[in-house]
């Protein structure tokens, strides 16, 4: 394995050089092991076997554990084999026992430079900057070129909802395997894809909240406006008004207000309104 040249022996001595700077320009995996460590004996041919594959575009750093003591207390290092990832001089990933070779590859690829990732950041600025039919040109550029592109599904399915494009988004995003769909992210988009739905028949927000200027108790207007609030990622009044509508009347729409609550709170996982508007409704139930 020595013999390889993208394949190396690191100490403390030349881990600066070897693994921070190195990794600056590719991915490098530091494999921590030991002589004692069976796993680690499994787990060698299968990494020297990638990075002769993968020829450069990561390099493979070996570190004894045993030998590099201080090495292993500096990044944390309980259990053998430990993997670790560095990116721009950075820890980037960690992975830790036996992996098979399949985990592994996917684990790499979600690291890796690819042709595509030019056309992927160019897509993502275009539709920043509101440019959204080109945005969508650039990625179909991308799956012509790189049919095998991570997660281009979801990415797509992204822009398309920035672009209001949400039936097709929702046609792309239900299409994915179950465990896909089951990931946080693609649950986020769902949810904001259900709020698009409640808006496809519904005024702009202006009329929304001039409607609610003369009739606070217009459920469906409130209902409406939180809608383009979630979208506008205006998160705090769209909850507020779904807990009006919620404490004002649970049947309005089969429980619309809290069942958008909880769409909301999909939506933003661990933020701070979540745990002050889960409270809130709470104290609504009892």
């Amino acid at each position: 394995m020595s013999e390889s040249p993208f394949i190396v022996t690191v100490t403390a001595e030349n881990f600066a050089h070897e693994v921070l700077e190195a990794s600056q320009q590719v991915p490098v995996l530091t494999d921590f092991w030991a002589d004692w460590c069976a796993p680690c004996q499994m787990l060698m041919p299968v990494l020297a076997k990638l990075a002769d594959e993968y020829a450069g575009k990561f390099i493979l750093a070996k570190i004894n554990s045993d030998e590099q003591q201080d090495l292993s207390a500096q990044y944390g290092v309980r259990s053998l084999p430990t993997l670790k990832l560095f990116r721009h001089g950075e820890e980037a990933d960690e992975m830790m026992g036996a992996q098979p070779e399949s985990a592994l590859r996917d684990w790499l690829d979600g690291y890796i430079e690819r042709p595509g990732d030019s056309l992927r950041a160019q897509a993502q600025a275009l539709s920043l900057a509101g440019e959204h039919e080109q945005a969508l040109q650039c990625m179909q550029q991308l799956k012509q070129e790189d049919s095998s592109y991570p997660h281009w599904d979801e990415e797509y399915a992204q822009l398309l909802i920035q672009a209001g494009e949400y039936e097709q988004a929702e046609l792309i995003l239900k299409a994915l395997p179950a465990n896909v769909q089951a990931e946080p992210a693609i649950q986020q988009s769902l949810a904001r894809l259900g709020f698009a739905k409640i808006l496809e028949q519904a005024p702009d927000a202006r009329a929304l909240e001039t409607t609610l200027a003369t009739d606070a108790d217009d459920l469906n207007a409130r209902y409406q406006l939180s809608a383009h609030q979630v979208l506008q990622e205006n998160y705090t009044d769209a909850l507020e008004n779904l807990f009006f509508i919620m404490r004002k009347d649970r049947s309005f729409n089969e429980d619309a207000g809290r069942k958008g609550l909880v769409a909301i709170f999909e939506l933003l996982g661990h933020d701070p309104l979540v745990s002050r508007y889960r409270s809130k409704m709470s104290s609504l139930l009892h």
